[in-house]
Order: C-alpha cells, then sequence, then structure tokens
C-alpha cells in the first residue's frame, strides 16, 4: 500500500493529445493519495502543457533532443543528471502511461517499491511490479483510468478538467482585442491543420466556410503552430484572424474564449474538450474509437474506414458547425 503522503512520479513523454489523455487518470491518482506529491515525467517541448493539470505538484522535463544531437558528452550529462534526480526523490510509485522502452526502463531505474505501466510488448513486463496488457479496443483516456484501477486504485468519475492560467487567457484577450473580436459574440476557431497530413481536411474548404459563417454573423479564428504560418497565409489574406505560432496555452486561452473549435483529430482540439469548450472534430472512423473526444463521441464528423477526410462534404461539415453553434448539445453526423 502507498503512504498518501509519499512521492508518486506519473510517465508519459508525448504528444500532446496522449498527455491530455492521462489527465483524467491524473485526477485520480489525486483522489486516491490526497498527500502525496505528485511529479509528471514530460518531453521538455510539453512541459508547458502541464501548468493546467493542477493536481500535479512538480514537472520533470526531459531533453529528449540531446539523443538526437549525437553528441556523447550531452547524451551521457544528461543522462546521468536524470537518473541522479529519479534516485534523489525517492519515489514510492512510479506509473508509466506510455509503455515505451526507454519509459519501461526508466520506470525500473526509480527503483520505486511499486511500478506500474502499460505493457506493449511482453518482455518489457520486467520493468514493472504490476504490468497491465494495453487494450487497443479501448478509448486511450479510459484505457489510463482501466490500468489505475486493474491496480489497485478506486476509478472514481475521472474528471477531464484542464486549468487555465491566468496570464495565457489574459494575453488570449488582448489577442481578441488587438483583431476586432468579440468573447460575447458567437466565435468559430479553425484549427485546419495537423502533423499528420492524412488527417487534413482541405484548406480552400475550411475558408469556405469560414466565409459561410462570417456572412451569418459568427466571428472568425484561426489556429496553427509556428511551422504552419505560410500555410496559413490564404485566411490572413481573405481578412481573418492568424494565431498561428501563438504560445500553446495562449492558443488554449483563444479556444476558452471562442464558442466552437473546428478541426482534425489533433492534440488542440483534445485540450479545448478538457477547458469544457465544444468541439466539432473531422476524423476517420478507423481511429475514432480510440481517440474522440474523451466521453463526447458524438462530437465526431467521421468517415468509413477507408475514405479520406478531405471527402468529408462541406455541407456536410457546415451543418455540423450550424448545430454546434446554435445547439451546443447538438451531434454532429456520420457518413
Amino acid at each position: 500500500m502507498i503512504a498518501s503522503d509519499q512521492n508518486i512520479l506519473l510517465i508519459r513523454f508525448k504528444s500532446i493529445g496522449d498527455i491530455l489523455f492521462t489527465l483524467p487518470a491524473v485526477h485520480v491518482v489525486r483522489e486516491n493519495f490526497p498527500g502525496a506529491k505528485i511529479t509528471f515525467m514530460v518531453s521538455r517541448e510539453h512541459a508547458p502543457l502541464l501548468q493546467g493539470f493542477r493536481d500535479v505538484d512538480a514537472v520533470l522535463p526531459v531533453d529528449r533532443a540531446i539523443y538526437r544531437s549525437g553528441n556523447p558528452v550531452r547524451m551521457v550529462a544528461g543522462t546521468w543528471a536524470l537518473l541522479r534526480r529519479l534516485r534523489r526523490e525517492k519515489f514510492s510509485l512510479a506509473i508509466d502511461f506510455q509503455g515505451y522502452g526507454e519509459t519501461a526502463l526508466l520506470t525500473w531505474l526509480t527503483r520505486a517499491p511499486e511500478r506500474w505501466g502499460t505493457v506493449y510488448q511482453s518482455a518489457r513486463g520486467w520493468a514493472y511490479t504490476r504490468g497491465v496488457q494495453r487494450d487497443w479496443q479501448a478509448h486511450a483516456a479510459e484505457w489510463n483510468l482501466g490500468m489505475l484501477k486493474q491496480c489497485g486504485l478506486q476509478a472514481g468519475t475521472g474528471r477531464n478538467e484542464f486549468v487555465l492560467p491566468a496570464e495565457p487567457l489574459a494575453e488570449a484577450r488582448r489577442f481578441f482585442a488587438a483583431h476586432g473580436l468579440e468573447a460575447a459574440k458567437p466565435t468559430l476557431f479553425i484549427q485546419p491543420l495537423t502533423s499528420s497530413p492524412h488527417k487534413n481536411w482541405a484548406l480552400e474548404k475550411y475558408l469556405e466556410l469560414a466565409r459561410h459563417f462570417q456572412n451569418r454573423g459568427v466571428q472568425i479564428l484561426f489556429g496553427g503552430g509556428p511551422a504552419e504560418r505560410a500555410t496559413l497565409e490564404p485566411a490572413r489574406a481573405a481578412g481573418f484572424p492568424v494565431a498561428a505560432g501563438a504560445p500553446l496555452l495562449v492558443s488554449a486561452g483563444l479556444m476558452k474564449l471562442s464558442t466552437v473549435i473546428l478541426g482534425a483529430d489533433t492534440g488542440l482540439l483534445h485540450l479545448a474538450v478538457a477547458m469544457d469548450r465544444r468541439v466539432v472534430m473531422l476524423m476517420n472512423s478507423h481511429a475514432r474509437k480510440r481517440t474522440h473526444p474523451f466521453r463526447h463521441a458524438d462530437w465526431v464528423l467521421a468517415t468509413e474506414a477507408k475514405i479520406p477526410i478531405a471527402s468529408l462534404p462541406a455541407d456536410m461539415v457546415r451543418q455540423a458547425c450550424a448545430e454546434a453553434l446554435g445547439r451546443l448539445d447538438a451531434p454532429a453526423a456520420t457518413i
């Protein structure tokens, strides 16, 4: 049994959506161990996201880029510093939500008396005192909750609650003001691009949809990452505000101020869901079971398994957005 005042380490390196799928499980860990110190180990580039995980007390960022640098001095120094930190903390419980070979090894190296983890390959089970085989039919967030339950915790309701810090929300309000947007008016936030081209709907279709709703009094805002500024230039040229390159939590603030968020299966939309925002998510039915908006499968507009997302009819997406803007509990359609 883990004492309530001990150190607990949670591990999930990437990516944004998968880290967010651990959020309900983080709440459950806190509910079971209210007095424990909870540390979350994550890739350095995703560390800012953990600011919204209210039940996490400390973040342990790992600079995994050093292992791609080809510099053996940096690699050895970084590894040694991480191992010293893991031993110094004297964790009593380590939970590996990732299940990679490297995270399994790090879980074992904590020397925590209790080590729980997702087992993708039976050969990695040695790293854990309790290893649970991955259920590929379960939604990722539900699986994380199920793993904790199988390891003996009371699962509770599994709240999906991301608490946005005040400063990025204030910065988002400044962006709204600078671009003539009003938080009191209906706003459609469009996240048109993902890191996987096969998930994308055509930008031209998003622009057509944006013009449709703008003509009906809906404010339009395009979001994106720093590398997407050039790709989103047609949206800027069309007169729409574009927030490409805004810090992650500022983008979260922009979504928090918006009414509906439209886009494909990408981390930013899952962040919107965790902030209790209504989304319309375009995705392939093959991925729908595991990565739909957590506990909101009806917010998905999906194609059949072998039909590309690019083929979704514009009028179907437009109807789903109109329903979401007009009735926030309206289901989206499926083809």
